[in-house]
């Protein structure tokens, strides 16, 4: 998730404005409610299971997160975890024999034989180190006629990076010093999580501390200043310091950790058996919204009622590579999955045919793939986001689904603000907005990003497949697709991001193939229809 934007007042004390904070702002579980009924704009989830499918019988359905991690033992996800009934788990041994020893939860393809990656650089930083060795010695006037387009992207991503580098490191010098100055504060005041009245008693000795007196007493307006620490504060510092040290750095590279050789994309078997991995927040989080337990009366309810997750690990903090990406296919797909969540995505490719096979192997197997569209605020028929369609088959496009984030209200602020979109590359929207699910140590938080907006459609495809199992992927999503709620004005947003960055208002309908949001009641009556005509035949 690009998370500049949120960060972006914080550059510097000098500068610093207040930051939109929500803490808990929605109703848990948001994204279920039905717009008539509730005055908020989720996919009538709840309404379906009360109108339509009370006392029918459904079908195990196994959901693939590929992702980050998910947390297994978690209170709200443990009881449904895809367990590989074919393994001995802790015998060290590979029972199945599929290639990957003790899978009993999934597989995590960022991992070695003694610990899993956490941190990693983006794609682009991976490409101008390739290439900066090989043109080490080229310049524009001995350049080689067969090498000018390879040298000029060369410079063009190079240039990319510089650019980001600089941003990073502005902006972590920019939110340490507001933190250092807050922190100064909060210790004169002398509570560890002072309240808003804390801060509206705060006697400020000197402009900084009168300008951190001013945020503070605005933001605790709208929540606890332990959540503002920590989402934005907190959030902001480890977000640039992982973009400068990890992310950017041509220097960084953790691959030694899992051992394979990188650059062979037909290698399959490596990894470990860890699916949570160091940082599970982000798969956990998807996991959650897709089939949270709806029977332990805890925390939140998923979308579908009768799913198993599969955590496939396969993306770290950084850029996924092609070939794990490839492989996670690959392994859910051959593991029994029936739909894929792939809440991840980047503006390079490294290997983009690999995943294109991966894809087209999904399709010839009947597996539907749910992809975010990303939340960089573009339009990706314009611009790249990997993986995408462009330049794949009509079968592999019918068995791919790519989603982009609403928000709770139905006016103009629908399309949520980060999201990216596109009228031939985004087929529909879904919830993306302050969506509450399970982080780690059972626990559970509100998250940002159509990272969040894809596991609403992917619980909505495996609820599809769990109810109408006779359905093909090609089916589920046509009906998706068909079944959305239209919408029928504009909305608006800011074209970049800076803050005077123009707004426009467009039709609803330009930012996505379907026009609308998706809806599991409309779709779910649509199944039936679908589901009667498979039957007759």
């Amino acid at each position: 998730m690009n998370k500049s934007k949120i960060f972006k007042a914080l550059l510097s004390v000098a500068v610093v404005s207040a930051v939109p904070f929500i803490a808990n702002a929605q109703k848990a579980n948001w994204q279920n409610l039905d717009l008539k009924t509730d005055s908020t704009f989720g996919i009538s989830t709840e309404k379906a299971y009360k109108e339509l499918l009370k006392g029918k019988k459904s079908t195990k359905v196994i959901v693939a997160v590929n992702d980050g991690g998910v947390e297994a033992t978690h209170e709200d996800l443990k009881r449904i975890m895809w367990v590989n009934a074919k393994e001995i788990a802790g015998n060290g041994k590979d029972d199945d024999k599929n290639g990957y020893a003790d899978d009993i939860h999934g597989w995590n393809f960022i991992g070695g034989p003694k610990e899993s990656i956490n941190f990693e650089t983006l794609e682009l930083t991976r490409l101008v180190r390739r290439d900066q060795t090989r043109f080490a010695n080229t310049t524009d006037a001995n350049v080689a006629e067969k090498d000018k387009a390879d040298y000029e992207a060369f410079k063009a991503r190079r240039a990319d990076l510089e650019k980001q580098l600089a941003e990073a490191k502005q902006g972590l010098a920019g939110i340490s010093g507001f933190k250092n100055a807050l922190d100064a504060v909060v210790k004169k005041i002398g509570k560890e999580n002072p309240t808003l009245e804390d801060f509206k008693n705060f006697k400020p000795s000197s402009d900084i501390e009168g300008r951190i007196q001013g945020i503070l007493v605005q933001q605790l307006e709208k929540g606890s200043f332990a959540d503002f620490y920590e989402d934005q504060i907190k959030e902001g510092y480890d977000y640039y310091t992982r973009q400068a040290e990890y992310n950017l750095n041509v220097d960084y590279d953790p691959r030694a950790i899992v051992g394979d050789n990188p650059n062979d994309p037909k290698e399959k078997f490596y990894g470990n058996n860890d699916v949570a991995g160091p940082d599970a927040m982000h798969g956990s989080h998807v996991a959650g919204i897709i089939a949270a337990d709806r029977t332990n009366k805890l925390g939140i309810m998923g979308v579908a009622d009768n799913i198993a997750i599969m955590g496939v690990r396969c993306t770290p903090n950084g850029d996924e590579r092609d070939k794990d990406v490839a492989n996670g296919i690959r392994y859910a797909v051959d593991n029994g999955a029936k739909v894929i969540n792939m809440s991840f995505g980047k503006a390079y490719s490294w290997d983009k045919a690999v995943v294109n096979e991966a894809m087209k192997y999904a399709a010839s197997k009947d597996v539907l793939i749910v992809q975010a569209a990303g939340n960089e605020n573009k339009d990706i028929d314009k611009e790249n986001n990997f993986p995408n369609h462009k330049d794949l088959d009509a079968k592999t496009i019918a068995s791919w689904i790519t989603v982009g984030a609403s928000g709770p209200k139905d006016d103009e602020t629908l399309k949520a603000s980060f999201s990216n979109f596109g009228k031939t590359q985004v087929d529909v929207f879904a919830p993306g907005v302050q969506i509450y699910s399970t982080v780690p140590g059972s626990k559970y938080k509100n998250l940002n990003g159509t990272s969040m907006a894809s596991p609403v459609v992917a619980g909505l495809a495996g609820l599809i497949r769990s109810y109408y199992p006779k359905l093909s992927a090609a089916q589920v999503k046509e009906i998706i697709v068909k079944s959305v709620t239209k919408v029928n004005h504009n909305v608006s947003y800011k074209k970049g991001d800076e803050e005077d960055a123009e707004s426009v208002s467009v039709p609803f309908s330009d930012l996505c193939i379907s026009g609308g949001i998706v809806n599991a009641y409309e779709a779910l009556k649509l199944a039936a229809t679908y589901g009667a005509k498979t039957a007759a035949k």
